[in-house]
């Protein structure tokens, strides 16, 4: 696999494969690379995005004197390597394996510990373990969109106490019979139809990806969020249907009745066809499954036992939060982002929620993010 063209690269940014690490021929896009002894800032992306994500940050953090490093990770992109198959090795798409891949292109392109590791969307579940359980590595944490709630707690002094009987209520049945009948993304990303419901969508890769990240961006008018009041069906309906889907719709089905104009595709600065067409020929190769099975590896709960062996700890370096105002993603999770604040993270000092933007923060307001980013590095460091 070649890397990315400089073609649809800012001046600054280069793409490169990194051989060998972790059982994967890792695809990174870098900036900064052109000076030896720069600090490292480690930029992890979401789904369904690629390292491209980060096109608009990579030169300013040159720029300011660090090497930026943003990887495909697993399962995306120009990587190469993993496995494809729904019925393959879910256990390598586990976090701690991903954070293993990430510590690889660190210390591939010669860094023993990064000034910050940036984690957006699904990239901000490895960065909180990154900065968890590597502080000596990972200095400082920015998470976007994805708030960290905490560990998963281990029972403690139950010996000499009756045991707790009875499952826990089944919410994905609840939220079936609701009068509008609805299903958790997440949950129907785990199943076997979802990947060829995108990638061989009636509409298209390139379309089906216009309309999601429209319907999850400050562009579609309806994304007000608030916080909810729990993990209850009644509670989680009320979000928008790219995350608490109609019960008999694919995503691909979803997205396409959100499908902008012809008007506001034109107008669309943040994420314009060019820039789209990236992504979309990356996916029309690749397919979604990548992805896909991170959604799965958290569904499935089959690795979640892994995490409790940290149960109790908190995340200790200095931390800060960036999303869009509009952005769901920070109340899909109720009380995650109070969670993370106040118990999570001893250092998260601010929260910026930035008007104009919605999951896709660093893509729709990139200077304000790349503001926030420097800012946070030099009083950090201080």
């Amino acid at each position: 696999m070649e890397a990315l063209s400089a073609s649809v690269l800012p001046a600054g940014v280069r793409a490169r494969i990194l051989p060998g690490i972790n059982g994967l021929d890792i695809h990174v896009l870098e900036a900064g690379f052109e000076t030896k002894g720069r600090s490292a800032v480690l930029l992890l992306h979401g789904f369904p995005e690629l390292a491209y994500s980060w096109r608009k940050v990579l030169p300013a953090l040159a720029a300011a004197g660090y090497h930026a490093i943003a990887p495909d990770h697993r399962g995306y992109g120009r990587t190469t390597g993993w496995d494809a198959d729904y019925d393959g090795d879910l256990a390598s798409f586990r976090f701690t394996n991903l954070l293993r891949d990430a510590v690889g292109v660190l210390f591939a392109l010669g860094h023993r510990t990064a000034e910050a590791v940036v984690g957006h969307d699904f990239g901000a579940s490895i960065a909180s373990y990154a900065a968890l359980v590597r502080p000596d590595i990972f200095k400082r944490m920015v998470l976007m969109s994805a708030p960290f709630g905490g560990l998963p707690a281990l029972p403690f002094d139950i010996a000499d106490k009756p045991s707790a009987s009875g499952a826990p209520p089944d919410i994905h049945a609840a939220m079936a019979t609701l009068p509008r009948p609805r299903k958790h993304y997440q949950w129907y990303y785990s199943t076997r139809p979802a990947n060829a419901n995108i990638w061989h969508a009636r509409q298209g890769v390139h379309d089906f990806l216009r309309a999601y990240y429209h319907h999850k961006s400050a562009d579609w008018k309806a994304n007000k969020p608030f916080p909810l009041k729990g993990w209850i069906a009644e509670e989680l309906a009320k979000m928008p249907t790219y995350y608490i889907m109609d019960l008999a719709d694919g995503m691909a089905e979803t997205v396409a009745k959100e499908m902008p104009t012809p008007a506001e595709i034109a107008n669309n600065t943040w994420l314009p066809d060019r820039e789209l067409k990236v992504y979309s020929d990356e996916y029309m190769r690749t397919g979604f499954q990548g992805g896909l099975n991170a959604y799965r590896v958290r569904t499935t709960g089959r690795f979640g036992a892994e995490h409790e062996i940290f149960s109790g700890r908190t995340i200790d370096v200095p931390a800060t939060f960036i999303s869009g105002l509009s952005d769901w993603g920070i109340y899909q999770n109720p009380g995650a982002i109070d969670r993370m604040q106040k118990t999570a993270c001893t250092r998260m000092k601010e929260i910026h929620l930035l008007e104009g933007a919605g999951h896709w923060v660093q893509q729709e307001q990139p200077d304000e993010v790349n503001r926030l980013l420097l800012q946070f590095l030099r009083t950090a460091a201080m």
